[in-house]
């Protein structure tokens, strides 16, 4: 048994190792979904640690800790970064098939040229040489990504924010990555949380006036996506867990926004309606301006509410729930076709299990003079790992051509977490090598190689227009 890292990582076929080495590897990277923070990117402080780098605002990485045992004093809690970074290694080699062990082993391999695999035992050793390298190296942020060959970023943000960093990135011409924000409206979506009143008047001062019905909303929430248009993006994130399709008129969602607003308690059909006319309205907004709706579907937020009320929210409890139907999605998308509305649009199914169904849907709305209208997206959150990734492989190519896909995202907190990147390409030149080592496919090395470039780089940037 081989004990360090191989680059034949995933590599088991010739015309595969082929793809990825020759075709693949040098593809820039485009990561259109991200969490990174832009306040991060602009003051570009060099890292701390490795801890720091690892284990800041990773929830894969704090969950998987939890599920040892491991005090919180060492995931969220005092523990400096060395501590924390030191608890972690005890864990390492009982993560096997685990996406954490590999990602970590491409993040040490790639930034740090470290083939070994970390354990408690060499943790200390490679800390300290880690620790030299960033020092030496003066290892930040905007490092780690031109490392990486990253062209473009987008991370995601609230309606209100005020794009400051944003701004400043896109003014320093001295910063060789594009950063765009996401347009992210979730929390006006959620009528029925205690602090909805809370956060429309936050969204009536930004704007500079007063919010008092739906109507005046969605006017608030155009202006602000206006004011995310002027610094050059063109994309939108939306989160539907929970989302079930509700004939409504409007005098019935005007109502409801006025008894949001008031904080009297909602019934589950008053929320549904409202989330029905929200994403309408939203779906309509995109098309009349231009952007891209991403559609993030299935999630179960905060199932522990407990430990989410103590430590917070984004923090590992959030978890995949299958109540958000593909008809429910699919009534969205229709309405929004019959009304000539419907913008490009990205499905992500968080729910595994209905990734073929969600392939099967998106082709249903593509139509003639836009070249994949709607798309199955990345394997994304839980299922980007070797079993989600090869499984929404299996479901595009089967089910909506794969070839006009726009690949792979971070979905990250982490500078440190481009790697994946790496790990989708190697999944995909493998995929293909063994079609075509079945015989399933015999177009020719040309044409293989154009659509491999596409699915890492061209689509994505001709689906957001970058």
């Amino acid at each position: 048994m081989k004990n360090k890292f191989s680059e034949d990582l995933f590599l088991t076929n010739e015309t595969g190792k082929k793809l990825y080495n020759e075709v693949a590897k040098k593809m820039p990277i485009i990561d259109y979904h991200c969490h990174l923070e832009p306040k991060l990117i602009w003051e570009n402080d060099v890292f701390e640690d490795l801890g720091e780098m690892w284990l800041a605002g990773d929830h894969y990485k704090w969950r998987a800790m939890r599920t040892f045992g491991i005090d919180e004093k060492y995931i969220t809690g005092s523990a400096n970064y060395y501590e924390k970074y030191m608890e972690f290694a005890k864990i390492m080699p009982k993560l096997i098939g685990n996406p954490l062990y590999i990602w970590c082993a491409l993040e040490l391999k790639r930034f740090f040229d470290i083939d070994a695999p970390l354990s408690y035992e060499n943790a200390d050793e490679i800390y300290s040489k880690t620790k030299r390298m960033i020092k030496e190296k003066k290892m930040t942020p905007q490092m780690c990504m031109e490392i990486s060959n990253v062209e473009l970023i987008s991370t995601t943000e609230d309606p209100i924010d005020s794009l400051e960093y944003h701004k400043k990135i896109s003014g320093n011409s001295s910063i060789g990555i594009k950063v765009l924000s996401a347009f992210r409206p979730d929390k006006a979506m959620f009528c029925e949380e205690a602090n909805f009143s809370d956060y429309i008047d936050q969204l009536s001062n930004q704007v500079g006036k007063k919010i008092n019905n739906f109507d005046d909303l969605i006017m608030a929430l155009e202006n602000r996506l206006n004011y995310f248009k002027d610094i050059g993006t063109n994309i939108s994130d939306n989160g539907i867990p929970e989302f079930k399709w509700v004939d409504y008129n409007l005098k019935e969602i005007r109502d409801v926004f006025a008894k949001a607003l008031a904080g009297e308690i909602l019934n589950q059909s008053e929320i549904d309606k409202y989330r029905s006319a929200f994403l309408f309205e939203m779906g309509t907004l995109y098309s009349k301006n231009d952007f891209i709706m991403q559609l993030h579907i299935g999630t179960y937020l905060n199932a522990n509410s407990t430990k989410t009320e103590k430590i917070g929210k984004s923090t590992g409890f959030d978890c995949t729930d299958d109540s958000t139907s593909v008809k429910s999605v699919g009534i969205l998308l229709d309405k929004l076709t019959a009304n000539n509305n419907l913008p490009k649009t990205i499905l992500y199914p968080l729910d595994i299990n209905n990734i073929e169904n969600f392939a099967i849907l998106a082709a249903a709305f593509c139509e003639g003079g836009t070249e994949a209208k709607v798309q199955l997206g990345a394997p994304w959150w839980f299922n980007d790992q070797v079993y989600g990734i090869k499984k929404q492989f299996a479901a595009a190519a089967n089910l909506y051509p794969i070839s006009l896909s726009v690949g792979m995202l971070t979905d990250s907190r982490s500078f440190l977490s481009y790697p994946r990147h790496e790990l989708y390409r190697r999944l995909l030149c493998n995929y293909f090598g063994e079609i075509v080592e079945r015989g399933e496919y015999f177009s020719g090395e040309k044409e293989l190689s154009k659509i491999i470039e596409d699915i890492c780089y061209y689509n994505v940037k001709s689906f957001f227009g970058f």
